[in-house]
């Protein structure tokens, strides 16, 4: 990776995404985040090595596509995410309801809510090319080839070969970032540091789906589901048999009470007119 975006460009432009430049100093990230409309973010660490020279450590930032994902695990709205038998996870804005839960269960912390309709979104690894037996198109632009798509059990093979060339070459800590916590994933990285994921702009050590989403898919989801079912079957019924609720004709709102405004005869007031300002007694 000669960290030259086209990458990102291309996935920008495949899937018609147009985000805000931006202006960012000191980094070449741009924009600074992932957000609903960058699906794909080149991420730049300066990293100071042992002997005290400096080394670029870029990652193509962007889902993961886990084995088992949490954000899946954690959608409430059936359909909304998907799981293909080719191991892409991918969502359908259609069932989306815009909850933010798949962030939450995302380890990568990789989904982002549209503030334009509310959706969830992120890198769908191409599935609409890969449909059709195209190749992503990040994969399709890369100049260098440092990006390869293929099955699991070819990557893993074309994975070993590169890290044999790192070790050759002074990098003994190189390896493959398959991380066992979410099944693995299917978006894999040979890191030359592959001792300290986090090197490379915060990358989880040993990632994992959070706690909290086990209990809303083992307990809490179905009584939740189960409470937002029965409030509605109880609208139902409520409109079925009492149909919708109309003002009857004799309910008018009560005139208001004169006599909050009326003051009490025996009150005295200030009148500067009168000598000394003494008091006068209002009829």
């Amino acid at each position: 990776c000669i960290g030259c975006k086209a990458c990102q460009v291309a996935c920008s432009e495949w899937n018609e995404l147009r985000d805000e430049v931006g202006h960012n100093h000191g980094t070449y990230d741009n924009p600074q985040d992932l957000t609903a409309e960058t699906w794909t973010l080149m991420r730049f660490t300066e990293h100071e090595r042992d002997d005290g020279n400096l080394e670029w450590l870029i990652r193509k930032d962007g889902c993961m596509h886990c084995a088992d994902p949490g954000c899946l695990k954690a959608c409430p709205s059936p359909g909304a995410i998907i799981k293909h038998a080719n191991g892409i996870v991918d969502f359908n804005q259609d069932h989306c309801i815009g909850c933010g839960y798949c962030i939450t269960g995302c380890p990568f912390n990789i989904p982002r809510i549209s503030q334009k309709d509310h959706k969830a979104y992120k890198c769908t690894l191409c599935s609409d090319r890969v449909s059709v037996g195209l190749e992503p198109a990040c994969v399709k632009t890369c100049p260098t080839g440092a990006i390869v798509f293929g099955s699991k059990d070819e990557m893993k093979v074309h994975a070993a070969e590169r890290i044999v060339d790192l070790k050759s070459r002074g990098y003994d800590k190189a390896g493959l970032y398959d991380p066992d916590g979410v099944g693995g994933t299917h978006v894999m990285y040979v890191l030359h540091h592959a001792d300290t994921p986090k090197l490379y702009a915060g990358l989880p050590d040993q990632p994992v789906i959070s706690p909290l989403v086990g209990l809303w898919k083992g307990f809490t989801k179905p009584l939740a589901l189960l409470a937002m079912g029965a409030a509605v079957l109880a609208g139902f019924f409520h409109y079925v048999r009492i149909g919708p609720q109309r003002v009857e004709e004799d309910e008018h709102p009560r005139p208001p009470d004169e006599s909050v405004h009326q003051v009490d005869p025996s009150v005295h007031v200030y009148d500067p007119k009168q000598p000394g300002g003494q008091g006068e007694q209002r009829p």
